[in-house]
């Protein structure tokens, strides 16, 4: 397996050049499930939620799923999304969330982090930020966050352990968890599963169903959910995953 730096350059260089593409407006996501049918991208989402949405923001789409149609966010609450990309999913927060609520985004990629600005300026937002950073040390305090969202991007990170244990520090007591991302079969071998996961564009390898559950209940969560969503490969999933920080005793 490469070592960390390897792989988030490997992640950074896939991203910048993702990020140069949309911002001429050239979709950027590939992928069918087995059916034919597009499994990343914005034919993730519903037509209406891109409605007014910068076209570059839509074009730089790579996620798996709609997270934050699945999110039940609310007005004033405070959204982080993991690996913000171009921003759409951070656009979708802060358009549900209204003006007393904040969407954070947080990237690594300086191209992706231009390119998420402008589209923030493109649409006329004001609630939201794009932060530079990683997702396994994301710059915000402790307990600041209601509701953290991703899209596909968590099976990128070599540590996703250190990712867990973030994201439940950035989280207030009671906090939600509703991301989607790439998981794999739980009777796979190592070898399919990082095969099989790079195949559908990790660079890592995804977790299978059990070790997601068991991670985040090492980090701390309750209330865990992990549920395959559509195919994305040979005993690859994406999956909705859902959990809570318990509330303060």
């Amino acid at each position: 397996m490469p070592d960390s730096d390897a792989i988030e350059e490997a992640v950074r260089s896939r991203y910048a050049a993702a990020a140069a593409a949309a911002a001429g407006c050239c979709d950027v996501a590939e992928g069918f499930g087995a059916d034919g049918s597009e499994v990343y991208g914005a034919a993730r989402y519903d037509t209406a939620d891109l409605d007014g949405l910068p076209a570059q923001a839509v074009a730089a789409s790579i996620g798996c799923a709609n997270p934050v149609a699945l999110a039940d966010l609310h007005a004033g609450e405070t959204v982080l999304d993991l690996g913000s990309g171009g921003g759409i999913d951070v656009l979708l927060s802060a358009q549900r969330i209204g003006p007393r609520g904040k969407a954070y985004g947080v990237d690594m990629t300086a191209e992706m982090l231009d390119l998420a600005r402008a589209n923030r300026r493109r649409a006329g937002v004001d609630n939201a930020e794009f932060l530079d950073g990683r997702i396994d040390a994301v710059p915000l305090p402790d307990e600041v966050i209601d509701v953290i969202v991703s899209n596909c991007v968590i099976n990128l990170s070599p540590d996703k352990p250190a990712v867990f244990a973030e994201v439940f520090r950035v989280l207030r007591a009671g906090g939600r968890l509703g991301v989607a991302d790439v998981v794999v079969e739980d009777h796979m071998t190592d070898q399919q599963r990082t095969d099989r996961a790079v195949a559908v564009g990790c660079v890592v390898g995804a977790l299978s169903f059990g070790e997601y559950s068991a991670e985040l209940g090492r980090a701390g969560f309750a209330d865990i959910e992990v549920t395959s969503i559509h195919d994305v490969g040979d005993g690859v999933h994406s999956a909705i995953v859902r959990a809570t920080k318990p509330p303060a005793t």
